[in-house]
């Protein structure tokens, strides 16, 4: 029987959409060719091979600059950490992703918020000023090296315009030149590049697995980190063929039907107890960073360690949005070094948004390492429409914060206030300055700080971190932008909500003795937390070997909020496994997809993806399959 004309019709849609959707594909992993064939041309221009790493800041900043980026000392201190020893291919690919080379607009932005009456030319006596005493501080010998280029230059002003298509132009020489060097050795183009291939991935890298180029990867015999350990190739075509599979379904009640609760006896209210807030914060990349913590104890002891998100109260119709976001703590035993942690356990009792683990501890330091799945803190996919106000002028001109960022300004407050004593220390200052303007405040400046802002024992009260905040828009004549920074790097979207950070309070309780909690860093989930996150499923969840494949295990952890998948390849060569949820139901993974694929290297483990329920009030069925492409 003839289709009618409707159907027809239909069918060349679905043609045409099939067509157009091949061709994004298509475009997509040319871009992505293009981009992995930068960072080989840039890497091998400064390294030897690709097997060889980057050991230095220098080096780092080096090869970032023949990939066309100008980065400042901030931006290297970002990626090279007092831990950092080294970075590989992997992570510099990983760095480029993240740092964009400045456009031309960015750069004339940036020129015009100088020349505010829009002249096209800057002075040199003003560049000298602005370069050589404020931000990264330059010395006046570079200045100089800049303004006497004669191309952009004469009596006695920049014209930065004509700078700015010099500086764009040498930079794609610059690149040009590497690709060049790159086409014209063979050598150079047979090698392998850490685990990018040819066509590289899209996927939604995991904060928990991947290798942040903030820590340095230390050796585990059990666990060796290679190249690759944490890639997640673009979600597979019907093309490529499965050889082998494991399916695993679990069917969880609804959250209130779950009882692994943490009971706390009523002697357990006598033992000396410590505490501390904390916060995981959102990178722009979707990475999650944290606070950490070190433990220390006197004495032998049973001890009760929780944690649970930090409820602030909040107007009338507000809502805390972080308080669903799933919290859980690791605890690791300090021996000899730092870099030899031992996990103990994990948080996993569980008394409604509260987790807790109960048991004896040794006399020694331990660290705590935060941890959220990523399921729930996630960048806001809904557009904020309009801007809330933050500064207003009174009858006489004066300006003055508005009640409404007072109110985000007394949250924060309570936010960085780790010790929760109604004041911040230098060192909670600090915590809060890293995070905002990536700088620390120093004894001279707190000394500063202590003259013109309310301080009670040397430390900065509420009305102090207000006329604090008071004085910097005052300091941009009533400009909020530098303000808005702040907010936005600290959670907050343009509604004044928190919707991008998550708070956090710790209790410990302790049986014999004090103890004592310190935060020490404020830094994305290092080496030490994956290991822990992969050993902990491990320890504690069920593993199948895949059909017709014995060195490929899949381990599964089922908690009372949440499941973890751990891939563990014992063979000698690395593995791309894919991953199918769309059995599951009610289900929300780490990863941001149905369907993707993750690769493994040699001897090695990592995270698959965590999952947890879309509706905690209803029913969800757990139902994936990985295979072995």
């Amino acid at each position: 029987m003839a289709g009618s004309p409707e159907d027809d019709a239909s069918l060349s849609v679905q043609k045409v959409t099939g067509s157009e959707s091949s061709q994004a594909k298509k475009s997509q992993h040319a871009e992505e060719a293009i981009f992995y064939k930068n960072c080989r041309a840039a890497y091998l221009t400064v390294l030897k091979s690709s097997l060889e790493n980057i050991k230095s800041k220098e080096q780092l900043s080096l090869v970032l600059q023949q990939a066309g980026r100008n980065p400042s000392q901030k931006t290297v201190n970002k990626y090279w950490t007092s831990q950092t020893t080294t970075l590989n291919f992997d992570d510099f690919c990983t760095i480029l992703k993240k740092e964009k080379p400045a456009t031309k607009t960015d750069l004339l932005e940036a020129f015009e918020k100088i020349d505010t009456d829009n002249t096209g030319y800057v002075l040199h006596d003003e560049l000298y000023k602005i370069l050589t005493m404020r931000g990264e501080k330059m010395t006046r010998d570079e200045v100089s090296a800049i303004i006497k280029q004669a191309d952009f230059n004469c009596r006695g002003k920049l014209d930065y315009h004509k700078f700015c298509d010099l500086y764009v132009a040498t930079r794609e020489r610059c690149c040009e030149a590497a690709r060049e060097r790159l086409e014209a050795d063979g050598r150079w183009r047979q090698q392998q590049f850490g685990s990018q291939a040819e066509t590289s991935s899209e996927g939604t890298p995991l904060p928990v697995s991947k290798p942040s180029p903030r820590i340095s990867r230390k050796t585990d015999p059990k666990l060796p980190p290679t190249k690759g350990e944490s890639r997640t190739p673009s979600r597979p075509s019907s093309a490529q063929s499965c050889k082998a599979s494991v399916s695993t379904t679990l069917s969880m009640g609804p959250s209130s039907n779950r009882h692994t609760k943490l009971i706390e006896p009523d002697t357990m209210k006598e033992w000396p107890c410590a505490q501390s807030k904390g916060c995981f914060y959102l990178e722009e990349d979707g990475e999650i960073i944290s606070h950490k913590y070190k433990l220390y104890l006197p004495q032998k002891s049973a001890v009760c360690i929780t944690i649970k998100p930090l409820s602030i109260p909040q107007g009338e119709g507000k809502y805390c949005h972080w308080l669903s976001v799933d919290t859980a703590l690791y605890i690791l035993k300090e021996n000899e070094t730092q870099e030899n942690l031992q996990l103990v356990s994990f948080t996993e009792q569980q008394n409604k948004e509260m987790l807790g683990w109960k048991g004896e501890l040794g006399s020694g330091v331990y660290w705590l390492l935060p941890f959220t799945t990523g399921c729930r803190l996630k960048k806001a996919k809904t557009p904020i429409t309009g801007e809330a106000k933050l500064v207003s002028r009174d009858e006489d001109g004066e300006l003055a914060l508005t009640k409404e960022f007072r109110a985000a300004l007394l949250d924060i407050f309570e936010t960085i206030d780790l010790d929760g004593n109604g004041l911040l220390s230098l060192e909670e200052y600090n915590f809060f300055e890293l995070r905002t303007s990536g700088e620390k405040c120093d004894e001279e400046a707190w000394a500063v700080c202590k003259e013109n802002f309310d301080m009670k024992r040397n430390e900065l009260t509420r009305q102090g971190f207000m006329d604090l905040n008071l004085m910097e828009a005052n300091d941009r004549e009533g400009d909020p932008s530098d303000l808005w920074v702040t907010l936005l790097s600290l959670g907050y979207n343009k509604a004044l909500e928190m919707t991008e950070a998550c708070p956090f309070v710790i209790d410990i309780s302790a049986e014999k003795c004090k103890p004592k909690i310190k935060p020490i860093y404020l830094e994305a989930g290092s080496w030490q937390l994956n290991r822990a996150i992969c050993k902990s499923v491990v320890n504690k969840g069920e593993a199948k070997v895949m059909d017709s494949c014995e060195n490929i295990i899949i381990y599964t952890y089922k908690g009372g909020r949440r499941i973890t998948s751990v891939i563990g390849n014992k063979s000698e060569n690395k593995v791309i496994i894919h991953v199918n949820n769309e059995k599951s139901k009610n289900c929300l993974s780490s990863r941001g997809l149905m369907v993707f694929a993750v690769e493994v290297a040699p001897k090695s483990m990592m995270v698959s993806q965590h999952v947890m329920p879309l509706n905690e009030q209803e029913e969800w069925i757990y139902n994936c399959v990985h295979s072995l492409l």
